[in-house]
């Protein structure tokens, strides 16, 4: 591997050990969730009972009395296999301090960085995960499904599919968790010149166009719920130009080195 200014050239012998490394990585990413998966399914029950809790308090808020929520399913094989699928997803979440740490590991052997900032990077990215699952699980899942259930009535009664129910709320609190990469993804793209603080901070008004329309899709049709979920996107947006004013930050010493040099 050849350093170049703040380029990195590879030689065919780096790429096959960059490969060799990306399988052994593979594998232990592949293990381990398999591993917990397995453990995850023997608790399988109680994990059921803590993704339906914010459905049983949205059913609790209705005004039709003798209505409980009730979990079916239509074929004879769905149980099984959203509880198989259930317990992935639970391993994932568990396990993704070991898959982040693999991957950015991995990215940050290419780009020459050290495995101190690796585990930097991944415990930021995981607590902006943790934080992200944590804001949907808590606020706006409890608001959404309440919303939802609300066209319930006498005639209209809201029973849901075991497979529908785990991948709408499984799929809702992983992108809530993704969103707030957010600030992750602005370091990079700072990182690599692609987008400086100047630039962010003029289209601040764009952005807040973006996020008000992201909320008032992804949250039902009141203002307290698109406001509630604003108002954090926003402040991942400010967050994002501070990291990205780090990234230039540790730039410019470089360049100018190179300036000198030259």
């Amino acid at each position: 591997m050849v350093r170049i200014g703040d380029t990195v050239k590879l030689e065919k012998s780096d790429i096959i050990r960059l490969f060799e490394e990306l399988r052994k990585r593979l594998i232990i990413i592949v293990v381990t969730i398999f591993i917990f998966a397995v453990i995850s399914f023997a608790f399988i029950d109680y994990v059921r009972t803590v993704l339906l809790l914010p459905a049983n308090l949205a059913y609790a808020g209705l005004d039709h009395e003798g209505l409980d929520l009730q979990l079916i399913f239509l074929t004879p094989s769905e149980a099984l296999l959203a509880n198989l699928r259930l317990s992935f997803i639970t391993s994932a979440t568990v396990t993704l301090p070991i898959i982040l740490y693999q991957l950015v590991s991995l990215a940050t052997t290419i780009t020459g960085k050290t495995r101190r900032a690796a585990i930097l990077l991944t415990f930021i990215m995981y607590i902006l995960f943790g934080l992200g699952i944590s804001f949907a699980y808590f606020v706006v899942l409890p608001f959404a499904l309440n919303f939802f259930i609300g066209f319930s009535g006498q005639d209209l009664v809201p029973n849901f599919s075991i497979a529908r129910y785990v991948s709408f709320t499984a799929s809702f609190i992983f992108s809530f968790g993704l969103v707030f990469q957010m600030p992750v993804l602005f370091w990079f793209l700072g990182s690599i010149g692609l987008v400086n603080t100047t630039f962010l901070r003029s289209n601040r008004k764009f952005a807040l166009l973006v996020i008000i329309i992201f909320a008032s899709i992804i949250t039902p049709p009141d203002i307290f719920s698109q406001v509630l979920m604003a108002i954090p996107l926003m402040l991942l947006y400010e967050l994002g130009i501070f990291m990205v004013y780090l990234a230039w930050k540790k730039k410019e010493p470089l360049e100018n080195i190179h300036t000198s040099n030259g």
